[in-house]
């Protein structure tokens, strides 16, 4: 498992697009500040690239680089999440509240 540090610099596109598809990347993503992310992924950095080109205008910048899982943080945290999974199934990182199965436990 290979972990990458991808920024970007969008001039004009929305960047809930671009957020979207490096949260669809890998195994797991993290994003410490508004345009930085880790990806935790099996693929080389120029797979992600091809992946991520669509969501560019020639203007944009990106930046993918390989790094260690250690950094040094300074006003923020650093918080892994899993990878979305489409099939709302087990590894789903949203959560829905109220969380009705424990409601409904507690009511029977």
């Amino acid at each position: 498992m290979r972990t990458y540090l991808i920024t970007h610099d969008q001039a004009g596109r929305a960047k809930h697009t671009l957020s979207a598809a490096i949260m669809q990347l890998g195994e797991a993503w993290a994003r410490p500040l508004e345009a930085t992310w880790y990806v935790q992924c099996k693929e080389r950095a120029d797979a992600l690239e091809a992946r991520l080109s669509q969501y560019l205008d020639g203007e944009d910048g990106l930046l993918i680089q390989q790094v260690e899982t250690e950094a040094v943080l300074l006003n923020t945290s650093l918080r892994w999440f899993r990878k979305r999974q489409a099939n709302g199934g087990e590894l789903s990182n949203v959560v829905a509240f109220p969380l009705r199965a424990a409601s409904a436990a507690k009511a029977a």
